[in-house]
Protein backbone atom coordinates (compact mmCIF):
# COMPACT_ATOMS: atom_id res chain seq x y z
CA UNK A 1 0.00 0.00 0.00
CA UNK A 2 1.81 3.22 -1.16
CA UNK A 3 0.58 6.34 -0.01
CA UNK A 4 1.22 9.59 -1.29
CA UNK A 5 0.52 13.25 -0.04
CA UNK A 6 -1.82 14.74 -2.69
CA UNK A 7 -4.44 17.60 -3.71
CA UNK A 8 -8.25 16.56 -4.04
CA UNK A 9 -9.65 19.21 -6.51
CA UNK A 10 -13.33 20.67 -4.88
CA UNK A 11 -15.04 23.65 -5.77
CA UNK A 12 -16.99 24.99 -9.26
CA UNK A 13 -15.88 25.86 -12.36
CA UNK A 14 -13.22 28.59 -12.55
CA UNK A 15 -13.09 28.99 -8.98
CA UNK A 16 -11.35 25.98 -7.70
CA UNK A 17 -10.74 24.74 -3.78
CA UNK A 18 -8.39 22.11 -2.58
CA UNK A 19 -8.06 19.51 -0.12
CA UNK A 20 -4.81 18.09 0.82
CA UNK A 21 -5.33 14.85 1.84
CA UNK A 22 -3.43 11.31 2.18
CA UNK A 23 -4.67 8.87 -0.31
CA UNK A 24 -3.11 5.67 -1.66
CA UNK A 25 -0.76 6.12 -4.64
CA UNK A 26 -3.39 3.96 -7.01
CA UNK A 27 -6.99 5.70 -6.03
CA UNK A 28 -8.54 8.22 -8.30
CA UNK A 29 -7.83 12.01 -7.87
CA UNK A 30 -11.38 12.89 -6.35
CA UNK A 31 -11.70 9.37 -4.80
CA UNK A 32 -11.30 7.52 -1.52
CA UNK A 33 -8.58 9.04 1.05
CA UNK A 34 -7.26 8.13 4.42
CA UNK A 35 -7.39 11.35 5.79
CA UNK A 36 -7.92 14.74 5.38
CA UNK A 37 -5.19 17.57 6.25
CA UNK A 38 -5.98 20.47 5.52
CA UNK A 39 -6.87 23.08 2.47
CA UNK A 40 -5.51 25.28 -0.19
CA UNK A 41 -7.97 28.40 -1.93
CA UNK A 42 -5.49 29.49 -4.58
CA UNK A 43 -8.26 32.20 -5.17
CA UNK A 44 -8.48 33.85 -1.28
CA UNK A 45 -10.09 36.88 -1.06
CA UNK A 46 -9.91 39.46 1.84
CA UNK A 47 -9.84 37.83 5.05
CA UNK A 48 -10.58 34.30 3.36
CA UNK A 49 -7.42 31.98 4.34
CA UNK A 50 -5.23 30.73 1.48
CA UNK A 51 -3.94 27.63 3.57
CA UNK A 52 -3.92 25.53 6.30
CA UNK A 53 -2.79 22.33 6.89
CA UNK A 54 -1.84 20.10 9.81
CA UNK A 55 1.75 20.37 9.83
CA UNK A 56 1.84 17.74 12.98
CA UNK A 57 -0.15 15.09 10.49
CA UNK A 58 2.00 15.70 7.72
CA UNK A 59 4.90 15.21 9.59
CA UNK A 60 3.61 11.48 10.54
CA UNK A 61 2.41 10.49 7.71
CA UNK A 62 5.79 11.40 5.79
CA UNK A 63 7.64 9.01 8.80
CA UNK A 64 5.61 6.75 8.28
CA UNK A 65 6.56 6.37 4.78
CA UNK A 66 4.04 8.39 2.66
CA UNK A 67 5.35 10.25 -0.33
CA UNK A 68 4.34 13.70 -1.16
CA UNK A 69 3.25 14.98 -4.79
CA UNK A 70 5.64 17.80 -6.44
CA UNK A 71 2.20 20.39 -5.74
CA UNK A 72 1.58 19.17 -1.80
CA UNK A 73 5.90 19.36 -1.06
CA UNK A 74 5.60 23.33 -2.42
CA UNK A 75 2.87 23.80 0.06
CA UNK A 76 4.23 21.92 2.81
CA UNK A 77 7.19 24.01 2.63
CA UNK A 78 5.33 27.16 2.23
CA UNK A 79 3.07 26.54 5.30
CA UNK A 80 6.23 25.54 7.33
CA UNK A 81 7.98 28.92 6.34
CA UNK A 82 4.84 30.73 7.46
CA UNK A 83 4.69 28.99 10.96
CA UNK A 84 8.45 29.49 11.54
CA UNK A 85 7.49 33.47 10.84
CA UNK A 86 4.12 33.79 12.61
Amino acid sequence: MALRIRLQRHGSTHNPTYRVVVAEQASRRDGKFVENLGYYNPKARGKEIELNLALDRVDYWTGVGAQLSDTAKALVKRAKKSAANA
